[in-house]
């Protein structure tokens, strides 16, 4: 057993003072010692966070002992050491970041697609009348996604709405979303259900339950996580690399942001052309003034304090 963990969780439902809750959440938190990200908002709870084993235990329960937060489920790493830096409480419109086009408008607990357990995913993997539609971002979908899954070019999940006409050839197939946990699919199968998809279908506690529970089966390549750990691995059963390196096309899994701040932009970077990049994405980001220095990582910590007027 690992001296740390890491969770992931979600869970929408309705919060009455955002402010006033995240004022106490990031107090609690504090008093704990747990580092990670979180996000409230009236729709509901977004969280990474990561601590000890006891310190992860007490946070659980102080989330559930809430009764707005019955049913919240909790995907736990065991980490070497915690997956944050810092941490960070912040109060927004969302607790993931849509758009005004539609998509913002989609109640899960009102609209979504039909749950699938992790072992009736494996039995939907093959099936001719069934797609899988993968709604993360582009860079978390290129360095891993399920086999022949149809991804979207998009830069961030408020793009998906976009993606609509390209897809409404689908509306007589099964659809299976996914993404990472499980939070913006309740969203996207509940948007292709108001623009009349009929069978719309979503991956059960995203990429990460599945693995936990089937090993990974068919899930190409690796898994974009929003902490210090930037990618994880996902299949055991029959792993491949499926990502390339920007600059010189070679196979690796290795997820950078671009050293030069005004870029940052996600993509694959070996550990060759890292080194020689200075963790870059093109020569120009390598001429910025804003380029940040290259620790071999290309993982950069944000400025911002997690004192409270930094974070709600």
């Amino acid at each position: 057993m690992k001296p740390y963990q890491t969770l992931l969780y979600y869970k929408y439902t309705t919060i009455a003072n955002p402010e006033e809750f995240a004022q106490h959440h990031l107090d609690f938190c504090e008093r704990l010692g747990i580092v990670g990200r979180i996000i409230v908002a009236a729709e509901g709870l977004n969280g990474t966070i990561s601590g000890t084993v006891v310190q992860c235990k007490k946070y659980m329960e102080h989330v559930l002992s809430n009764p707005i937060f019955e049913g919240i489920e909790f995907k736990i790493d065991e980490v070497d050491a915690p997956s944050f830096e810092r941490l960070y409480v912040r109060v927004k419109p969302e607790i993931v970041h849509s758009s005004l086009r539609g998509i913002r408008n989609v109640d899960p607990n009102q609209t979504t697609g039909i749950h699938l357990k992790p072992h009736e995913v494996l039995e939907m993997l093959d099936k001719e009348d069934v797609v899988f539609l993968d709604v993360r971002s582009n860079y978390e979908s290129n360095v891993g996604h399920f086999k022949n899954a149809l991804k979207l070019d998009i830069d961030n999940f408020r793009d998906f709405p976009e993606q609509l006409k390209g897809i409404e050839h689908l509306k007589d197939k099964k659809v299976v979303t996914y993404c990472t946990g499980g939070i913006k699919c309740e969203k996207a199968s509940g948007y292709l259900l108001q623009n009349g998809f009929k069978n719309v279908y979503q991956v059960d506690g995203g990429i990460v339950k599945y693995a936990k529970e089937t090993g990974g089966k068919d899930f190409e390549g690796k898994l974009y996580v929003f902490d210090n750990r930037v990618v994880v691995d996902v299949n055991t059963v029959n792993p491949n690399i499926v990502s390339v390196c920007k600059i010189c096309g070679t196979t690796s899994a290795r997820m950078v942001n671009c050293a030069n701040a005004e870029c940052n932009e996600h993509f694959v970077l070996c550990e060759s052309c890292g080194e020689k990049m200075e963790g870059c994405c093109s020569d120009a980001c390598m001429q910025s003034p804003a380029k940040r220095v290259y620790d071999g990582t290309g993982y950069y910590q944000r400025e911002s304090s997690t004192a409270a007027q930094g974070c709600i």
